[in-house]
C-alpha cells in the first residue's frame, strides 16, 4: 500500500473501463521539466483524457497527463504510448503513480479503484552495475531448452551481464533453466500477461497473424527493458533467443564497442545486419554435438553452419544494441525517437547470426555460405551448456547442495 491505495509492481495494470493498460512508470530526467513517462498499451482509436494521481510524501497529487502513440504498429488496433505528466514543485519525490481519467459521463470519484505502480528511476546514474543487458521482448509457449541454454551462455561469453525476458509461458523445463540463471542473479523474469487483456498476434503482419496487438506486445515489452536499464546498464541488446551478435575480429562486444566508437562517431546505437542461418540445414559433427545434450529438448546452434546470402541490393533486416540513456522510443528493428541516431554497422566487422526456420523459397532462390564462425564459440560453450544442464535438469543433481 502507498497513500492508501493498492502497489502493483509488476506489468499489466488496466486503466478502469478503458482500453489502456501499463506497463511501468519512470523519471525522465532528460526534459527541461522533470516528468513522469508511463509506458502503455491503448486502443488507438479511443481518445482519454489521463490524469497522473501521484503519491509525495503521503499526499495524493493530481496533475494532467498527455499521451503520444508510437507511429510502429504494423495496423494493429492497439499500439505502444507513452502517458506523460511533469512533476509539480511541491512533489519532491513521487515514488508511486496511478493514471486516473475522466469521461465526459463520470467523474473521476465513479471510476473503479486506483492501482499504484512504482516510479523507477529516481536517481540519474552515470556509473552502471552491467555493461551489456540482452532484452529478450517475447517469450509464449517456449521449449527449446537447448537453445536457451545456448543463448545464455552466448550471452555471457560475449559481454553481458544481465539478460531480461519479458515470458508469457514456457514448458516446465524451461521454467527450471530459467529458475536456475534466476537465482544465479543472470536473468530478470519480468512477467507478461498483456495476451489475458488483448487478443494478440503471433506475428508481426495482421494480414498473416490476426488479433489486435502486434506480437504479444512486444514493442511495449523492448521500450519498457530500454528505461528498466537505463541507469543499470551502459547499453541494451534488443533481440531474441535465436539471435546472436558476433564480432568478426575481435572475441566479445566488450572488445568490439570501443573499436565501434572509433570507427562510427557520435551514434546513439549500432544496428547489426540479420543473417539466416536454416533450421533445416544441419551439420552433426559430433565435435559439436555431444551425445548428452541429445536427451534434452530443442536446437544445437553449433549444427547450422550454412547461412542464406543477403542480396546486396536488398534491405537486410537487423537488431541494435544501443546506449539506453539516448533513446526515447525504439521499435523491433531500430531506433524511432531519440538523442542520437544508430548506424548500420559493416557485415565484415559484426553481423547477426540468426538461426531459425526460414520459409523454402527464401532458401530456395538465394545461395547458401557455409559460415563458422559460431563454433569459433565450442570450447568455452560446449562445457559451460552441459554444466547448466546438468545443474538445473538432470534429475540426479537436484537433491544434491
Amino acid at each position: 500500500m502507498a497513500c492508501g491505495m493498492t502497489v502493483q509492481n509488476d506489468p499489466i495494470i488496466k486503466v478502469g473501463n478503458l482500453n489502456t493498460y501499463l506497463v511501468s512508470s519512470y523519471i525522465e530526467h532528460r526534459q527541461k521539466e522533470k516528468m513522469i513517462r508511463t509506458i502503455a498499451i491503448v486502443l488507438r482509436s479511443e481518445n482519454p483524457e489521463y490524469h497522473c494521481l501521484l503519491c509525495c510524501n503521503k499526499q495524493n497529487i493530481s496533475v494532467n497527463a498527455t499521451y503520444d502513440i508510437h507511429s510502429d504498429h504494423f495496423g494493429f488496433e492497439y499500439g505502444t504510448a507513452d502517458i506523460t505528466c511533469n512533476i509539480p514543485d511541491m512533489c519532491t519525490k513521487p515514488t508511486h503513480v496511478a493514471i486516473t481519467y475522466r469521461s465526459p459521463k463520470e467523474d473521476e470519484s465513479s471510476q473503479d479503484i486506483h492501482i499504484l505502480q512504482p516510479v523507477r528511476n529516481q536517481q540519474k546514474q552515470e556509473v552502471f552495475p552491467y555493461e551489456f543487458t540482452v532484452c529478450i521482448s517475447a517469450m509464449f509457449d517456449y521449449w527449446n531448452v537447448l537453445m536457451l541454454v545456448q543463448a545464455m551462455e552466448m550471452y555471457k561469453i560475449l559481454g553481458a551481464q544481465k539478460v531480461a525476458i519479458y515470458k508469457t509461458n514456457c514448458d516446465k523445463d524451461i521454467q527450471k533453466v530459467l529458475d536456475y540463471y534466476v537465482r544465479q542473479q543472470f536473468v530478470e523474469i519480468i512477467p507478461w500477461t498483456i495476451a489475458s487483456y488483448i487478443n494478440v498476434s503471433r506475428g508481426w503482419q495482421k494480414s498473416v497473424s490476426p488479433g489486435e496487438l502486434h506480437y504479444f506486445g512486444q514493442i511495449a515489452a523492448l521500450n519498457d527493458c530500454v528505461y528498466r536499464y537505463m541507469y543499470q546498464s551502459h547499453y541494451v541488446a534488443m533481440q531474441d533467443l535465436d539471435e546472436f551478435i558476433l564480432p568478426l575480429k575481435f572475441k566479445n562486444w566488450t572488445e568490439l564497442f570501443p573499436e565501434l566508437h572509433k570507427k562510427y562517431h557520435n551514434f546513439g546505437g549500432f544496428e547489426f545486419e540479420n543473417n539466416y542461418f536454416p533450421l533445416t540445414i544441419n551439420d552433426s559433427d559430433s565435435k559439436y554435438s555431444p551425445d548428452y545434450w541429445k536427451k534434452f529438448a530443442g536446437d544445437n546452434i553449433l549444427e547450422h553452419i550454412y547461412r542464406i546470402k543477403n542480396d546486396p541490393k536488398k534491405y537486410s533486416e537487423f537488431k541494435i544494441i544501443a546506449d539506453p540513456r539516448l533513446v526515447y522510443r525504439t521499435s523491433v528493428h531500430g531506433l524511432l525517437h531519440f538523442i542520437k541516431p544508430s548506424v548500420r554497422v559493416d557485415s565484415q566487422i559484426a553481423r547477426m547470426y540468426h538461426i531459425r526456420n526460414v520459409p523454402k523459397e527464401k532458401e530456395a532462390l538465394q545461395s547458401q555460405i557455409q559460415d563458422t564462425h559460431l563454433r569459433d564459440y565450442a570450447d568455452s560453450l560446449i562445457p559451460a551448456v552441459s554444466k547448466v544442464l546438468k545443474q538445473a535438469l538432470d534429475t540426479e543433481q537436484i537433491s544434491e547442495p
